[in-house]
């Protein structure tokens, strides 16, 4: 029989420990029981005598000794004692050491406690020996059989090697290697350090066996130099069996443990994918608890190694392998709770490249799809609350990422629509009782509660899970209603109520980013939202109605604020973005339902009121002095108009009333909403605003490149004035030298001259 793994940590760890307090008692209790018994032996010789005389003492101490004999040692002691004792020959009392003295004062009862417990642990030894025995008789019986287990997993038949080879836990490997290197240290320290090199002859002997006869030896040896590898370049210095002083062997070990693992374990253990898409492995089997070590040690390395990777690359390729080992980590809740927590940090990081953030993902979604429901909550969770941290700031290098998440966890939240409504309700929820204390706390700063950007990132982000997952098409083709379906009610109020907390000009722009959420909302689930009035509201602010001041800011990106600076309030710059925001967003509503049979009684209010505002704002003393805005406006007006006579002309053969619902929503299926009034209208402005996106894009891109450019050209620029300079520096002295040359030698010319003078 197999031993158990606690059987086998048990012996090595405590039997040798238990062995030694045992037959430390044991002894103990030998000495006493012969020094009592020659204590009385000694009463009765002498006799009330007498025995002073020291060397007398000794000789008869000596010759009781030397009188013992082994039928007098097994004396007193009853069955279960000497059964107890194990089948050793108890030896001569010998002198008590002071060790023996410490011991024998010391916790006798708890040692005895713990002799008696370790009896039941000493048993483990016959199951080896009959285990043993099950394998010679195997041998004798099916020769065939015991070959082939001699081939391919030799570990069995070898219990000695079995023992030593075997991968445990990971603090096992941790005390075997530091026993192993303590022993090689007293012996060979420079043999130890150069035998344990990992060296590239070793890496193509190890990818052999893996890819040719998939073994699990090798298998443990690369994951043993993995470990290693996952903590090269630590300040703390931990010993490991292997080392990497090559970062060429670094980098092949780290493709052959990455790439032949998984294939190695999916040879021995095959996994089942079943039509729902989960997984079945046979974890009772003797094979799986088997590998269960071996898949621990690697998966600590791998969480450990990733966490500590800054290259994409890499990331992206133990993020890769990793996913071919999940279905068999499934048991392993400790380690997944770890791991998810890592490849959400990966998904959400700003700074990661795209590709590995999509691996990441990938991951999560692997995860979710494999998982129990417990599993899937969790890595929900995590999901959610790392793309509500990665949204804190939002800046246009940032935003794309963002979206991506966003979208990301639109899928995670469709594997399971049924828990993704639980949790989904619990989080909507939680947003509505934020909005509710901001709108109860009358301090000045409950506000900010609601606006930032994570509320605004976390409403959005529902709102493009509901309309992915409540989408009237799909709905149509599976036949049933999404369980997603009533969460559609108390976000539309909780994103209505959040855009009318504060109706200040300085927060409109918050206020566009949630009404652009319900209108996605409403395009795919059909679900009507009145946004006319919310929309409409913006015009009755001064900012909209008050001639503007003259101002030299820069346009106002709206993709990337939630509030205005101060600075641009009452400007012409911000009038003229919050107008274009405010058109594109009213004709993207009505556009929904430019096919309604109600639309011409849909656009009477607003028709009328954008006309006041038409009126009002042309007048010449009162007026907001915009004609671009508000002719602009003016042409919306226009085509809400000629769209509503659109529809009256299609209407006028029709012979149902408002009642008969099904004809109503049969009247829009054969019509276009492309080639109605409002919808040419609509088209040729995206058109517009696309073709206006790629021009900042290129405007952008190319002021970048020119500043790089500039920023090249002053070093060079830099570059040459040091070096100018310093011919410029060494040509003075060199000058100077010569001047100085020069002015020697006139010198010595005028004295001569002065000599010659004097001497005519």
């Amino acid at each position: 029989m197999a031993k158990s793994k606690a059987t086998k940590k048990f012996e090595k760890k405590k039997l040798p420990k238990v062995l030694e307090q045992r037959n430390a008692v044991k002894k103990i209790k030998q000495r006493q029981k012969t020094s009592k018994k020659r204590k009385t032996e000694d009463r009765e010789y002498y006799n009330d005598e007498h025995a002073s005389d020291d060397e007398l003492a000794k000789s008869q101490k000596k010759a009781k000794v030397a009188s013992a004999t082994e039928g007098d040692l097994f004396e007193g002691m009853s069955v279960e004692q000497f059964f107890q004792g194990g089948f050793e020959v108890p030896s001569k009392p010998d002198k008590p050491t002071k060790k023996d003295k410490k011991e024998k004062s010391g916790k006798r009862k708890r040692d005895e406690v713990e002799d008696v417990a370790a009896d039941g642990e000493v048993s483990e030894d016959d199951a080896i020996e009959s285990h043993k025995d099950q394998l010679a008789a195997l041998a004798e019986k099916d020769p065939e059989f015991f070959k082939f287990l001699q081939e391919n997993d030799s570990e069995l038949l070898d219990f000695q090697m079995a023992e030593q080879d075997d991968l445990s836990a990971i603090s096992d490997l941790e005390e075997e290697e530091e026993t192993q290197s303590s022993k090689k240290k007293k012996s060979k320290p420079e043999d130890k350090d150069k035998s344990n090199i990992v060296k590239k002859s070793q890496l193509e002997q190890w990818e052999k066996s893996l890819q040719e006869q998939k073994s699990l030896r090798a298998t443990r040896e690369v994951v043993l130099a993995f470990r290693a590898a996952a903590h090269v370049g630590e300040a703390e210095e931990k010993k490991f069996k292997y080392s990497i002083a090559n970062p060429d062997v670094y980098h092949d070990l780290l493709v052959l443990a990455l790439k032949q693992i998984p294939e190695v374990l999916n040879h021995h253990l095959p996994v089942k994918e079943l039509s729902n898409g989960r997984t079945r492995i046979p974890t009772d089997s003797s094979k799986f608890k088997t590998l269960t070590t071996l898949l621990k040690s690697h998966s600590a390395s791998l969480l450990h190694l990733l966490s500590n990777l800054t290259d994409s690359a890499t990331t992206k390729m133990v993020l890769n392998s990793t996913l071919g080992l999940l279905p068999y980590l499934l048991s392993f809740r400790r380690f997944l709770r770890d791991f998810i927590k890592q490849v959400v940090e990966i998904w959400t990081s700003p700074s990661t490249e795209d590709s590995a953030r999509v691996t990441a993902y990938l991951t999560l979604r692997r995860l979710i799809v494999i998982g129990d429901q417990s599993l899937q909550e969790a890595c929900l969770k995590a999901a959610y609350n790392g793309l509500l941290k990665g949204c804190r700031g939002t800046t246009p290098h940032t935003l794309p990422g963002i979206n991506m998440m966003k979208n990301g966890g639109v899928d995670l939240f469709g594997v399971d629509e049924e828990l993704s409504y639980m949790l989904g309700f619990g989080y909507i929820r939680q947003l509505a009782v934020h909005l509710r204390n901001s709108i109860t706390n009358n301090s000045k700063e409950s506000y900010k509660q609601v606006y930032n950007w994570q509320y605004v990132h976390s409403l959005d982000f529902w709102s493009r899970v509901l309309a992915t997952h409540c989408d009237g098409m799909k709905q149509a083709e599976t036949g049933k209603q999404s369980p997603l379906h009533p969460l559609i009610y108390p976000l539309v109020q909780v994103t209505l109520g959040a855009a009318r907390l504060i109706p200040t000009a300085q927060y409109f722009p918050l206020r566009i980013h949630l009404i652009r959420s319900l209108i996605r909302l409403s395009r795919h689930t059909g679900v009507y939202i009145p946004l006319a009035s919310i929309i409409l509201e913006m015009f009755s602010s001064n900012e909209m109605k008050k001639a503007p001041k003259a101002s030299t800011l820069k346009p106002l990106d709206f993709a990337t604020i939630i509030r205005v600076p101060k600075s641009y309030l009452r400007s012409r710059v911000l009038q003229d973005g919050l107008g274009d925001q405010i058109i594109e967003v009213l004709s993207e509503y009505f556009v929904l339902w430019a096919t309604s049979v109600a639309f011409p009684e849909l656009v009477v209010p607003p028709v009328v009121m954008l006309r006041k505002y038409l009126k009002k704002a042309s007048a010449a003393g009162s007026g907001n002095r915009n004609v671009r805005f508000n002719n602009a406006l003016a042409g919306l007006v226009t085509r809400l108009e000629s769209n509503a006579r659109w529809i009256e002309e299609k209407r006028r053969d029709v012979s149902f009333g408002p009642g008969r619902m099904d004809e109503v929503m049969g009247f829009s299926k054969g019509l276009e909403w492309e080639k109605s009034p409002l919808g040419v209208y609509v088209v040729t402005q995206r058109n517009v605003r696309e073709e206006r996106r790629k021009n900042l894009e290129e405007a952008k891109k190319e002021e970048e490149r020119r500043e790089k450019k500039e920023k090249e050209s002053a070093k060079e620029k830099g570059k040459k004035g040091k070096k100018a300079k310093a011919v410029e520096e060494e040509t003075d002295e060199e000058m100077s030298e010569d001047f100085e040359d020069d002015g020697s030698l006139d010198l010595d010319r005028d004295d001569d001259d002065d000599d010659e003078s004097s001497a005519s």
